[in-house]
């Protein structure tokens, strides 16, 4: 039996939409990443592009667990010498939403031309519209994603 390799005729793109109200970032990410590299569908192919678009709404309302927000720092470098910019997540989340968001499912994609074509289609918004109608797309739960309240820890005594 031969190997099966999705032609462009194979692969149709659906339109989803993610609220990430109350999301945990991380796994809001590797979710968002798994439908952008097509994993879900039974025509993956690891060197091909099979995703579907993936709309990301209320990308400022997204939470960081253990005090990430405060603690991990991102790094951006404008090309010339000594031109290295550090930023707080907590400070980026405030002022670009989006670029969390972004930068979090970027890091979970394929590198290279692949990873590049995957990336744009994905569409972040920080608040709850999104100019994307158009092309209705489906609402995407995401169960796993939500965040949990901390678990209260009583002693037998």
């Amino acid at each position: 039996m031969r190997t099966f390799s999705p032609t462009n005729d194979d692969i149709t793109r659906a339109w989803h939409v993610v609220d990430a109200e109350g999301l945990v970032l991380g796994r809001l990410a590797t979710e968002v990443a798994r439908v952008l590299r097509g994993k879900h569908k039974p025509i993956f192919a690891p060197h091909l592009d099979t995703g579907d678009h993936v709309i990301v709404i209320n990308a400022a309302k997204v939470v960081l667990t253990s005090g990430k927000a405060d603690k991990k720092v991102v790094y951006r470098h404008s090309g010339y010498p000594g031109g290295l910019r550090q930023e707080r997540t907590a400070d980026l989340l405030a002022r670009r939403p989006e670029d969390v968001v972004r930068r979090a499912v970027r890091g979970m994609l394929p590198k290279g031309r692949l990873g590049r074509s995957m990336l744009r289609k994905l569409k972040v918004h920080a608040g709850p519209t999104h100019p994307h109608a158009a092309q209705r797309p489906a609402v995407l739960e995401l169960p796993s994603a939500r965040s949990q309240p901390p678990a209260t820890t009583q002693g037998k005594g």
